[in-house]
């Protein structure tokens, strides 16, 4: 299970047998055209060897151009505003980050999923711990950033005060204090894929995955296509953060009840509250059900990953909303699919094939309540090996007045019913509309009326 093949050519050790730092010089591009070129000899890789020091480091920063063991950067989809910074000349680009205060405020694992790439292959499992891992390398002035931050925090939602008013949730002054705030432990994930099991996952062969994102990237990464040895890639996208309510030593317990919520982004809900989907009513109804099983000496985990639109994009969502405003008859549960086809070609691009490897990082292995009605996300986790005991459905009071045709549509197409939505049929589809806007039908317009008057 190699991620680097290993070259002929023989780098500088010493005893220990970690290979001495070839330090780049920053304003040196190195552009690699193949895998034997000269002076390339990239740290080897392991991926899925349970011991760290045998697996190796994940080595993607501009210090060790010919020692780099993955195609991309760090940061995810920020990684562009770190050149920006260099450009503008606000950051050293030689500067080392200092790590001695930031190892985990708890600790994650190990367990044995790590060594398991069926069960993660798009995180790295040691991305946390790397300043105790490869503190040998680090020493040696080996520039590695972790891709795993984990630390704690309070969280402070109105819905939680709500629920408190109400009397569903009452304070215990450990997991919810009385103002409302609730204390969790989370952790930041930057994506880190090994090809090879991502190439598995999703049906095709490892040439394709590589052609296929560097087509559709316009050529981004070249050393998709030239560098097959590298197996590792950090893309350009967003990451995911775990939340945790309870203790998280509890987790790979059983016989410990685990409440669970995978969300995908919704900027518009989620933050700003849209009534047009039942995105932020979901997740906060999650978080409750998350706090009464950590009061109740249990575990409650969201997984927020960064999906915005599916993963198509918030600017293809607003596409999609003013197309299923505008179409004819307005917005119905019948036409609510066929919108997001007829403007982004595809209805979903998230493709749950990576979601449950965070799950296997935090050593799930059961999941006694489910907070989700996506039979994808379901199907998807229980394919790994974890099993899933009830399946939570939103209770209808939560799914606000726009939302009726999402949630009309997703039932009657297979989303999880529960007990709460049995019975949707086609008249239910029909009949379901969502609010009018009375938008104008758009009118063509010739580029020279946009044409900006500056005087």
């Amino acid at each position: 299970m190699s991620s680097v093949e290993p070259k002929g050519k023989k780098q500088k050790t010493e005893e220990d047998g970690i290979p001495l730092p070839d330090l780049s010089p920053v304003d040196f591009i190195n552009l690699t055209s193949h895998s034997d070129a000269f002076g390339v000899d990239p740290i080897p890789v392991s991926w899925g060897h349970p011991n760290p020091m045998v697996r190796g480091p994940v080595i993607c920063t501009i210090r060790h151009a010919a020692q780099r063991n993955a195609i991309g950067a760090h940061q995810g989809s920020y990684c562009v505003y770190t050149g920006l910074a260099v450009a503008a000349g606000k950051l050293n680009p030689e500067h080392m980050p200092d790590l001695k205060l930031t190892s985990p405020v708890f600790d994650i694992g190990p367990f044995p999923s790590w060594a398991d790439p069926k069960k993660i292959a798009s995180i790295d499992p040691f991305g946390h711990v790397v300043t105790d891992c490869y503190r040998s390398y680090l020493d040696k002035g080996y520039d590695i950033r972790p891709t795993i931050a984990v630390t704690k925090a309070h969280i402070d939602l109105p819905e939680t005060r709500e629920a408190m008013a109400a009397g569903r949730l009452k304070a215990d002054g450990t997991v919810l204090l009385a103002t409302g705030q609730s204390i969790v432990s989370k952790a930041a994930i930057e994506p880190v894929w090994y090809l090879p099991e991502v190439a598995r996952r999703f049906g095709c062969t490892e040439a394709i995955l590589r052609q296929s994102i560097f087509r559709m990237t316009n050529g981004m990464y070249p050393e998709l296509i030239t560098r097959p040895d590298l197996k590792i890639f950090l893309p350009p996208i967003g990451g995911l953060t775990i939340y945790i309510w309870g203790d998280p030593a509890t987790i790979p317990d059983e016989d410990i009840p685990l409440t669970c919520r995978v969300h995908d982004e919704c900027n518009g809900s989620d933050v700003f509250g849209s009534d047009i989907c039942t995105c932020r009513p979901y997740m906060t109804h999650a978080i409750e059900e998350c706090i009464k099983t950590a009061q109740a000496g249990g575990c409650g985990i969201v997984v927020y990953f960064r999906k915005e639109g599916r993963s198509l994009g918030e600017v293809t969502k607003y596409l999609v909303y003013n197309t299923r405003k505008r179409q004819e008859g307005g917005d119905s549960a019948e036409k609510y699919f066929n919108c997001t086809e007829q403007v982004a070609g595809v209805q979903d691009t998230r493709f749950q094939a990576l979601m449950p490897d965070p799950l296997h990082f935090l050593g799930v292995t059961k999941i006694h309540n489910f907070i989700s009605m996506s039979d994808m996300k379901y199907n998807a986790i229980v394919q790994t090996g974890i099993k899933i005991e009830n399946r939570v459905e939103i209770p209808p009071e939560l799914v606000p007045a726009d939302a009726q045709v999402e949630i009309t549509a997703k039932v009657f197409h297979g989303y999880n019913a529960g007990s709460s939505y049995k019975g949707i049929d086609m008249k239910d589809m029909k009949e379901t509309k969502g609010r009018e806007y009375a938008y104008e039908q758009p009118k063509e317009k010739q580029a020279a009326e946009y044409i900006v008057d500056d005087k």
